[in-house]
């Protein structure tokens, strides 16, 4: 008769807590830790440790010994492993067993894994073959096997995967798992080594430019923004923090990043546009990612003035703002456009803005979007795009003298007209003259940052 296990109740309830949710499991779902955290105490439940000296044994272990694959492809339960044991972000047999476990949960591929390890009598059997140990370094000619492989992983009285008659219930969980459907940041991995909660991950795009603005500081391997300075790129786009967490820069990972790493490869990547992914110390709740608690007492130390930024600098207060993708969208009035001719300076405003107002046509409410390298326009109710301008076709922006509240700018519309480039004036209100004055600023920086390379 089969032992009672309570970690096999308990991943039980967490399963059907799971399959009662509606829609996939993301990595904001409030079950998904305490799963993996069962699913890890169930991998390491009785799991044995060499008696020779050899590194703590993790269940990576016998993870990154399982077969390849046949036929010379590469199965899908191996090229997770493969993925976990290449990533750059992560760098102990905790962090790689924990990223394949993820892998693994969006790929359906946990039970497979666990049904190769029940398959594979090498890694079960308490001696080889011809009941010797190897001697030596414990590698036979040429390094190719090691004797830790040769041992038993799991103690088959007190573990779950040694022992056939819990190994079924298990794998049978497992299977129940394969039909939840899961979508998780594979790529925020980079707080594995030490921690299942993971923090919020961002991806800030920006335009080239001479310099981001942000003052960096290293602690134990990471490269934490200390500082975005007034005025800068970074602080016109409104998506990095004091306190956040630059993790990679161009798919480069800063993970374990020496001293000046970063700036380096910013210095190679100059006059080229930027993709860079950030851990933010705000966590879902609003609070301090709790993981990052030891690095902010160690920035603290290295800076004792040192600050957390809840907001950019310079964000009014207000009307709560709509976010999409990390930037802040306006929710304005489109009142119209108006067509000016050959010229496209900021002189024509005067004329232009009362032209349309003086039209009296229905506005319509609109979603402004102040990027990197361009300004959109989307419809309010479906998000659909309405327009998209560079900031090479923009010509002059300004606010409306008599109206504070009202903003215009001049595109171009017809660049290839045989009597040379003809322009529109597109017209909008704001909330308020503060909001205003902030979107002008922002497309007007938006010029200061991009004409030198235009």
């Amino acid at each position: 008769m089969a032992r009672k296990e309570p970690l096999l109740s308990a991943l039980k309830g967490a399963v059907l807590r799971l399959r009662e949710g509606a829609g996939p499991c993301t990595d904001t779902s409030p079950h998904l830790v305490s799963l993996c955290q069962l699913l890890e105490s169930i991998l390491r439940k009785g799991l044995r440790q060499p008696a020779w000296g050899f590194r703590t044994r993790d269940y990576w272990h016998w993870l990154e010994q399982l077969p390849a694959g046949t036929s010379g492809r590469p199965s899908p339960v191996s090229s997770g492993i493969r993925s976990a044991g290449r990533c750059e972000r992560t760098r102990t047999a905790q962090g790689r067993g924990r990223l394949f476990v993820r892998l693994a949960l969006q790929g359906k591929v946990l039970a497979a894994a666990v049904g190769q390890l029940a398959q594979t009598p090498r890694l079960l059997e308490v001696r080889p073959a011809g009941g010797e140990l190897p001697t030596g370094g414990g590698l036979r000619n040429g390094g190719v096997i090691c004797a830790i492989s040769l041992f038993q992983f799991y103690d088959p009285g007190s573990s779950i995967l040694g022992s056939e008659d819990l190994r079924e219930p298990f794998l049978s969980l497992l299977l129940v798992l394969t039909e939840i459907d899961f979508s998780l940041d594979l790529q925020n991995c980079s707080f594995l080594d030490e921690s299942w909660l993971l923090p919020v991950c961002s991806t800030y795009e920006t335009v080239p430019c001479r310099a981001l603005g942000m003052v960096l500081r290293y602690v134990d391997g990471r490269v934490f923004v200390t500082k975005v300075l007034p005025g800068s790129q970074a602080e016109v786009d409104e998506v990095v923090l004091a306190g956040d967490i630059l993790d990679e820069i161009n798919g480069c990972s800063l993970r374990y990043a020496s001293p000046g790493q970063a700036g380096a490869v910013l210095q190679r990547l100059k006059g080229q546009p930027l993709t860079l992914r950030l851990l933010r110390w705000r966590w879902h709740d609003g609070t301090v990612f709790e993981p990052l608690l030891p690095y902010l007492r160690a920035l603290r130390e290295k800076e004792p003035h040192f600050q957390l930024q809840h907001s950019p600098q310079h964000r009014g207060q207000g009307e709560p703002q709509q976010l999409q993708g990390g930037r802040l969208l306006y929710k304005l009035q489109f009142l119209g456009q108006t067509s000016v001719g050959t010229y496209g300076g900021k002189e024509v405003l005067e004329g232009a803005i009362p032209a349309v107002l003086e039209g009296d046509l229905a506005a319509r409410e609109v979603l402004f979007d102040v990027k990197e390298a361009e300004v959109l326009v989307q419809e309010k109710v479906s998000s659909k795009l309405l327009s998209r301008h560079p900031y090479p076709s923009i010509s002059c922006v300004g606010r409306c003298p008599w109206s504070p509240s009202v903003f215009a700018f001049c595109v171009v519309s017809s660049p290839e007209s045989p009597d040379g480039s003809t322009f529109d004036c597109l017209v909008f209100a704001s909330s308020s003259a503060q909001e205003c004055e902030e979107i002008v600023g922002r497309i007007a920086a938006g010029f200061r940052h991009t004409e030198w390379f235009v």
